[in-house]
């Protein structure tokens, strides 16, 4: 059995969306920290672009059917399986045909246009903290990457961290070249997380703030551990609120998946186990 255990959450994963420098390096990493003696299990949303029939996609039962209300409005939770090749790391795909299914108004992959971008946020971290959740799984850190799973840190740290599931989970926040995120979010995007179980004492310094990319990088620096910058100059805003809060952070490049560098930056993070 293996010492520790990572979940990565990515927006995009060679080869089940178009190969990308994003999506090739979120790849690339699971597979090099697998080499390296860790469990590695993966997830992302189901878009639909992915060729589930090509990639071998199927329901897992116990894991879908639970709904969740979004603006007083239920929708369907489908928790997808493939087997990354060759290092066959199950990765698990997010799914639901209000959000995820492909539009002829897509401007890209990833839906990016979409009015409806701040529901489709809350869906996937919700899907995915619940479908982790049931997994039993008890990772020591969830690596997050993407503008889709940057609500993540926020759900586990204050909706899913009482449990023993992720009581000793640490997050790394992992800031990329979010060239697809939305220019502007929902106004009631901050009412939906309340409705979610978010306090309004966990927003307020974030109410004032414009609903964009720089939003939900802040988010998720807030509720993370530790923080990459990956393939983006640091920014120096960012890197100051992070060392204001006494949070670890390294920036690397994206010209190999940086296993070791990563394994000693977990490792910083993680409590030494008996």
């Amino acid at each position: 059995m293996a010492e520790h255990r990572i979940i990565y959450v990515s927006q995009e994963i060679a080869p089940y969306l178009k190969a990308s420098e994003n999506s090739r390096y979120d790849r690339e990493l699971p597979q090099a920290m697998q080499e390296r003696g860790y469990e590695v299990r993966t997830f992302m949303p189901d878009f639909g672009e992915v060729n589930e029939r090509r990639n071998q996609l199927h329901e897992v039962i116990r894991l879908s059917g639970i709904n969740i209300s979004i603006s007083d409005s239920d929708h369907p939770l489908v928790v997808k399986v493939a087997s990354m090749q060759p290092s066959r790391i199950q990765v698990y795909f997010i799914d639901n045909d209000d959000y995820f299914q492909k539009l002829d108004s897509d401007a890209d992959a990833f839906g990016s246009n979409r009015a409806d971008n701040d529901e489709r946020l809350i869906f996937f971290a919700h899907g995915t903290m619940s479908t982790a959740k049931k997994l039993q799984w008890e990772p020591d850190v969830v690596n997050v990457s993407g503008w889709m799973a940057s609500l993540v840190p926020l759900y586990l740290k204050r909706l899913y961290s009482d449990g023993p599931s992720f009581h000793r989970t640490k997050v790394v926040y992992t800031v990329t070249d979010d060239q697809t995120a939305p220019d502007v979010l929902d106004a009631g995007f901050f009412d939906k997380l309340r409705e979610e179980g978010i306090k309004r004492n966990d927003l307020k310094q974030f109410l004032e703030m414009e609903r964009d990319i720089h939003l939900l990088r802040r988010m998720a620096i807030q509720w993370s551990d530790g923080v990459v910058f990956r393939g983006v100059e640091p920014d120096p805003a960012l890197v100051e609120i992070i060392e204001k809060a006494n949070k670890p952070w390294i920036a690397i490049d994206t010209a190999s998946p940086h296993g070791d560098e990563l394994d000693a930056f977990y490792k910083q993070l993680m409590p030494r186990k008996k």
